[in-house]
């Protein structure tokens, strides 16, 4: 579509609506509502890549919210073969897209009844500015980069079903070691802001069984957490 306020939005309403079969995907040319995680306005200019897919929830798949995992790894498949080989590409729990250590890509996952809405949006020809981070586009990344965002969705999708495939016969477990080996490496110092404004610093321990974030705090402990947004010690970043 021209434009739409959300193609989250969009599809969870034909999800609603018993309307939105898995392998569906809805691309708009501009958002003028788009929401990032947490209820953040995500600016949304023409160029840039908008769109969202629907996963059935079927018997047996893992947890819901490991989708990120999936959705995270797709991105960063496309991405490897869209930049010139050695560019940094690095996975931020839970489901940022670093490249050159800036911000290319934001998730969103949302459920409607026995489905999830899983929302993309990849900066192709320009990345919004943001107070507590910095942004890259593809075109920056890649001056030789000649794909719109269609074709940049026709590289994403076949990247995406492979690994909803992976997730759903091979399990979580091979989600989380890939992603865990494209991502900060352990050790790494981290600050985590949790849901209630808390931040908590610690070393990064590797994931839980169930995709939880493990930090050691400077005394010893060792925390999990499930939910927050990181910040990563810049001489940590590779």
């Amino acid at each position: 579509v021209a434009e739409t306020a959300s193609t989250n939005a969009d599809m969870k309403l034909l999800a609603e609506q018993d309307s939105a079969a898995e392998g569906l995907w809805l691309r708009a040319e501009q958002q003028v509502g788009g929401v990032g995680r947490m209820g953040r306005k995500w600016a949304s200019p023409p160029g840039n890549l908008y769109c969202s897919t629907v996963v059935d929830i079927r018997p047996g798949d893992p947890a819901p919210s490991s989708l990120s995992f999936v959705t995270a790894l797709a991105v960063h498949d496309m991405l490897r073969s869209q930049l010139p080989a050695g560019t940094p590409i690095m996975l931020k729990w839970p489901n940022d897209i670093l490249v050159s250590d800036a911000k290319i890509c934001g998730i969103l996952l949302e459920r409607v009844a026995d489905k999830v809405v899983v929302g993309i949006g990849v900066n192709i020809i320009s990345a919004p500015e943001l107070p507590d981070r910095a942004t890259i586009c593809l075109r920056t990344a890649n001056d030789r980069l000649t794909q719109d965002a269609s074709q940049i969705l026709d590289a994403l999708i076949p990247r995406f079903e492979n690994r909803l495939n992976q997730w759903r016969t091979s399990g979580l477990g091979s989600i989380l070691g890939d992603w865990q080996a494209a991502a900060h490496p352990p050790g790494s110092s981290l600050s985590v802001s949790d849901p209630s404004g808390e931040k908590i610093r610690g070393d990064y321990q590797g994931l839980g069984d169930d995709g939880a974030l493990r930090l050691r705090k400077a005394d010893g402990t060792l925390i999990v957490l499930h939910a927050g947004d990181v910040e990563m010690d810049q001489r940590d970043i590779r």
